[in-house]
């Protein structure tokens, strides 16, 4: 049904098609009834394989990926369509407005969208308040944060920390979001000296708020897929230094290698179908470094069960998508789990 309505979809513009979708799943997500709809229009037959990961335990190994849930309001509608876990967010401390529009491109010949969105958001006090809601039996929930852009680079630190005391209780996990190339400079952080600058204090309060907590609060570092292999092992020796729980692998890339659409010279991060086997390889490439010593979140191109299976193949303990209900539709999840994931 998905692909027949989707050319009406897309005569409006991604962001406009975006905030109905947000809107209807926040709407629906927020009402008993809503959520039974949901869920049976989009039915899932077969559970799991349950993973185990970061202390935490997960219904399947299927999740949404941040950038999709930005204010953390439609979370609640989206458990229905069966992800095991969510990860909302970019959330910054304070409201910012993000880039200019139009920020947000379909490639549709590629299966594929760039975006420059820049982290908008109304900030952490609105999302804490979305989040204050009951908890979906089984779903694992995170917060993926980042810092505001008017933040300077030397103090980032420090949005951070905030954020990790503002959410350590609200989240199942927190992501630390160094690698949207939409804010300027924010790829930066995932050089060495900048990121151990970051990621200790990030460490020392994770630590004060699971004394408060009397329970450790994993905290995930989300990579750029284009580091250099010299970049990537830097990045990954601090990360496991400091105590991180595990890393996403990865983001949206700079790259354009082999795309049709017109709109590929669009400035800003491209995800979707192009983006599946440069992830996949990042993915293999981590695995191959560090094994089982720091597990691996694959997010990037995933448009149906082969290519989620295929990251779970590679080492990854949990796969995350995004791109691909655009153009699949919110179907794709149960015909994933549907179809069968397998771990190892």
């Amino acid at each position: 049904m998905y692909k027949t309505i989707r050319p009406l979809i897309f005569l409006s513009s991604p962001e406009q098609a975006h905030h109905a979708t947000i809107f209807m799943l926040t709407l629906g997500g927020s009402m008993g009834l809503g959520r039974l709809v949901i869920r049976t229009l989009y039915p899932v037959h077969k559970s799991g394989p349950e993973v185990k990961a970061f202390g935490l335990t997960f219904a399947n190994p299927l999740g949404m990926a941040a950038g999709y849930d930005k204010e953390g309001t439609a979370w609640r509608g989206l458990s229905c369509l069966g992800f095991g876990h969510i990860e909302v967010g970019t959330v910054t401390p304070r409201p910012q407005p993000g880039n200019p529009k139009p920020r947000v491109f379909r490639l549709v010949e590629d299966e594929a969208v760039i975006n420059r969105m820049g982290f908008p958001g109304k900030g952490s006090e609105f999302m804490s308040r979305e989040l204050d809601h009951k908890r979906p039996r089984g779903l694992v929930l995170g917060i993926n944060i980042g810092k505001n852009k008017v933040t300077p680079l030397e103090t980032a630190a420090e949005d951070y920390v905030a954020l990790v005391h503002k959410f350590a209780a609200q989240g199942d996990y927190l992501a630390v979001n160094i690698s949207s190339p939409n804010t300027p400079g924010l790829r930066t952080l995932q050089v060495r000296a900048a990121l151990e600058g970051l990621l200790k204090p990030i460490a020392a309060a994770r630590a004060e708020e699971a004394l408060k907590l009397h329970k450790n609060v994993p905290v995930l570092v989300k990579l750029a897929p284009d580091l250099s292999d010299p970049e990537l092992d830097n990045a990954l020796e601090v990360i496991q230094a400091t105590g991180m729980d595990g890393v996403i692998i990865g983001n949206t890339t700079l790259k354009r290698e082999g795309l049709k659409s017109s709109k590929a010279d669009q400035e800003g991060g491209l995800s979707g179908r192009p983006l599946n086997d440069l992830n996949t390889a990042m993915v293999k490439k981590v695995y191959q470094r560090m094994g089982a010593a720091l597990p691996i979140v694959a997010s990037g191109g995933v448009i149906n069960q082969a290519d989620a299976q295929i990251k779970l193949d590679s080492g990854a303990v949990l796969v995350q998508l995004y791109t691909g209900l655009i153009y699949e539709g919110p179907g794709l999840v149960a015909n994933i789990l549907n179809a069968g994931l397998r771990i190892y």
